[in-house]
């Protein structure tokens, strides 16, 4: 299928065609809160966002957190510079959930809205993102993944969305929430367009020493395993739309088997010990001196100065602090921190031995997408119990990609893949075979030619 960025350059524009977009993007922004900062003209081009946690030159990036407003960088980071150097043309910062906490895409102000419901969540932490490109016609968008703040609102909102293999896009000018587990990916309507994309923004970056070149393959498999301790806890419309799905895909060819991986439903405390470990590193250094939002009255003690400039950060995000402080103390490091690790290790392995066989198939979320209070009112370990299926594969650091399968009414159905390190493509082959005798539908096509 060809990407819809060949189809809109190929296309001519008619007077007045971005300004008139730019107004629809902006009454769209209103309505849905998709934006946390847009551009007061519209550059001529294909369109792409950036999450707001990814540094643009010269325009506020604050990761929807309090602490960091005003905050305006003096540089690109690697994947937008890269985009630009490409010919593409940004259109204004996404927004997400505060430093990229969260599951629902509503741990900020004013959140964005689903544009298929507004009175349902868009999913996180990548909230805005997905939002954008569920409106948008023409138009990518670069987002970023710790434990499925990619996969998540994709599913949600209907749309594309791929996180590659740790370390194959730079994540210079990311504001981090977890170093070892970031990894800047892309949303789109397609999947033709996240490999035109992902070509544009990967390879070695001299200022991100994680960042890597390597060889990207596309070897397609033909069978699709069901870890069953994946489709436990599954809400039983998603299960039998996703019988379904894999039913259809054994119609085409595919063999369907189920496996189990030990342990692999420990991933999620793994994963929040070792991303709040990370985490409250990271935002230790926004003391109100030289990071993070300053305070004028400096006849305060110490404490008090630091209390009072840390007093912006918001419940999830000082909840996240005290248990990554907590792990990583010294009198239980090696019970809890250093114990996930080993098992982040041995998860790398029992899942890569898995994927050497075929890919990975399951619902990317075990559940609908809940209406805006239902999410509100879940307590932190059930908001947390929700990642159970995306935070496997970001754990290890494979490349996976979320795309939808089916509706339920006017709600989409996210379906993931898995694959190993290094296979990216074939996710992307996977995704358009799909697409070839799948529409995916929109309720608004903002741009529209």
């Amino acid at each position: 299928m060809r990407s819809s960025i060949d189809e809109f350059e190929e296309k001519e524009k008619p007077d007045g065609y971005y300004e008139r977009t730019l107004k629809e993007l902006s009454d769209m922004n209103q309505k849905f809160h998709i934006f946390s900062r847009m551009p007061q003209s519209m550059e001529h081009g294909f369109q792409f966002s950036v999450k707001d946690n990814i540094c643009v030159d010269g325009v506020e990036s604050s990761a929807s957190a309090e602490i960091l407003e005003g905050y305006v960088p003096p540089f690109d980071a690697t994947a937008v510079e890269r985009m630009r150097g490409r010919g593409f043309s940004f259109i204004g910062k996404t927004k997400m959930d505060e430093f990229g906490f969260g599951t629902f895409g509503i741990n900020c102000a004013e959140h964005p809205l689903n544009p298929i419901n507004p009175e349902y969540v868009t999913g996180g932490s990548s909230a805005g993102a997905a939002a954008a490109t569920a409106v948008m016609k023409y138009h990518v968008a670069i987002a970023e993944s710790t434990g499925g703040s990619i996969s998540c609102p994709a599913a949600f909102c209907g749309v594309v969305g791929f996180t590659p293999t740790y370390g194959l896009v730079s994540r210079y000018g990311l504001i981090d929430y977890a170093n070892s587990l970031d990894k800047i990916g892309i949303m789109a309507r397609r999947s033709a367009d996240i490999r035109h994309v992902f070509d544009v923004i990967k390879g070695s970056d001299r200022y991100d020493t994680t960042c890597i070149d390597r060889e990207v393959n596309a070897d397609k498999r033909t069978k699709l395993i069901i870890v069953d301790q994946l489709m436990q806890n599954i809400d039983q419309a998603v299960l039998s739309a996703f019988d379904r799905f894999t039913s259809k895909l054994e119609s085409r060819g595919y063999e369907v088997v189920h496996r189990s991986i030990p342990f692999i439903e420990k991933a999620i405390p793994a994963y929040y010990i070792i991303s709040t470990a990370e985490a409250s590193t990271n935002l230790a250094k926004y003391t109100g001196f030289k990071y993070g939002k300053k305070t004028e009255d400096f006849s305060q003690g110490y404490n008090e100065f630091f209390t009072e400039a840390r007093s912006s950060l918001g419940t999830e995000a000082k909840r996240r602090v005290i248990l990554g402080t907590f792990v990583r103390s010294a009198s239980v490091k090696s019970k809890y921190y250093e114990k996930a690790l080993r098992l982040r290790r041995m998860l790398i392995e029992a899942m890569g031995n898995v994927l050497s066989e075929g890919f990975i198939i399951s619902p990317t979320m075990p559940i609908m997408p809940p209406k805006v209070e239902e999410a509100a009112g879940l307590d932190p370990v059930k908001a947390y119990s929700m990642d159970s299926i995306t935070v496997p594969p970001n754990l290890a650091g494979f490349p996976h990609i979320s795309f939808p399968y089916d509706y339920s009414g006017d709600f989409p159905m996210g379906a993931q893949l898995i694959t190993s390190h290094f296979n990216d493509y074939a996710l992307m082959d996977f995704a358009g075979a799909w697409e070839e005798d799948f529409e995916y539908r929109f309720k608004y096509n903002v741009g529209s030619l």
